[in-house]
């Protein structure tokens, strides 16, 4: 079991396949792209596979979600999903996305295994996805929604991040658009892991403002606590449901006493918490022979020493050195 000193446990694991994307979203890194992870540097599908079998057989974790980079850049990722589908206990397995592949791998992904896909869509305006992404990839994004939707990869989840001047006008047509696609809809706060270490708290759109925003137009009921449980997302029932809309506020409502969640990087790192600033290298051990017990007991310790919190209510906060796109979603 992956406790802690704060006496939570961490059932969910977060599993990085890589660094690379084939977006350049503003707010996880430049323009130009970064320096990638070396070949040798990543995890094997095999030693990924070892991995979360251990996760899942020796530590107590009962959901994996494949996360990057984009996660559909992996050229073995169905191999990946089909084999951790095959484990006893079978985890929930789930993937985030930015659904430019979907349209292609969402059938195979199914047929593999995968429970269901979070994708990332943070406007319905073409010119406003191109000036955030970089790219002009937005139609692909919502081919590969509907694929996934069709392929019974579900429910498709959609995550929207809101950035002042470009979409912050955007969340009520965002969630018309998602109740009528039979989407759920989870905004995200704008959080402090992109490469240029450009964000700011001031200049972020809150969860109050984009709760604000939508009740211009829909009557937002609050799902209450008991359902949210370790859920990152508090979720309110639209216009008297069944549709449901989240607000994960990492930043103003961090909900860190509840977290369950350990993480893995595409290099085989583990991460106590998206903003910790020490990773344990799995690695190595695994490149060593070392046995699967001796690797679980590795993984207890690093999450044993997991913080009470993010820290970013702390004035004295300091951004991780690696971004987003290396670490995981």
């Amino acid at each position: 079991m992956l406790i802690d000193t704060y006496g939570r446990v961490a059932t969910d694991l977060r599993v990085s396949l890589t660094d690379r994307c084939n977006l350049r979203c503003t707010y996880c890194m430049p323009e130009e792209g970064l320096q990638w992870l070396a070949k040798p540097d990543l995890l094997t599908d095999d030693e990924i596979v070892r991995l979360v079998r251990i996760a899942v057989t020796e530590l107590g974790v009962t959901e994996v979600r494949f996360t990057g980079g984009e996660p559909l850049l992996r050229p073995g990722l169905v191999g990946i999903v089909e084999r951790c589908a095959a484990l006893e206990p079978r985890p929930r397995m789930s993937l985030t996305t930015n659904g430019i592949g979907l349209k292609r791998t969402a059938a195979a992904l199914k047929a593999a295994g995968l429970d269901r896909v979070n994708v990332s869509l943070d406007t319905l305006r073409p010119e406003v996805f191109k000036t955030l992404t970089r790219r002009d990839r937005h139609h692909d994004v919502l081919d590969g929604m509907a694929a996934a939707r069709d392929a019974g990869l579900t429910p498709v989840k959609v995550n929207a991040v809101l950035m002042p001047g470009l979409n912050d006008d955007e969340a009520p047509d965002l969630l018309a658009w998602a109740v009528a696609n039979d989407y759920e809809l989870r905004f995200i706060e704008q959080m402090p892991l992109d490469a240029q270490h450009g964000w700011k708290r001031d200049g972020m759109i809150t969860a109050g403002d984009i709760l604000e925003s939508l009740r211009t137009r829909f009557e937002l009921t609050p799902e209450g606590e008991v359902e949210r449980g370790s859920a990152p997302a508090e979720r309110w029932v639209v216009d008297g449901g069944p549709h449901t809309v989240g607000v994960i506020a990492s930043v103003t409502r961090p909900f860190c006493r509840a977290c369950d969640r350990t993480r893995l990087t595409a290099d085989g790192q583990v991460r106590t918490c998206l903003f910790a600033t020490e990773e344990t290298d799995l690695r190595a051990a695994l490149r060593s022979d070392a046995e699967d017990l001796e690797i679980a007991e590795i993984w207890k310790k690093a999450m044993w020493g997991k913080k009470a919190g993010s820290g970013l209510d702390d004035p004295s906060f300091l951004q991780p050195d690696r971004p987003m796109s290396a670490i995981g979603g």
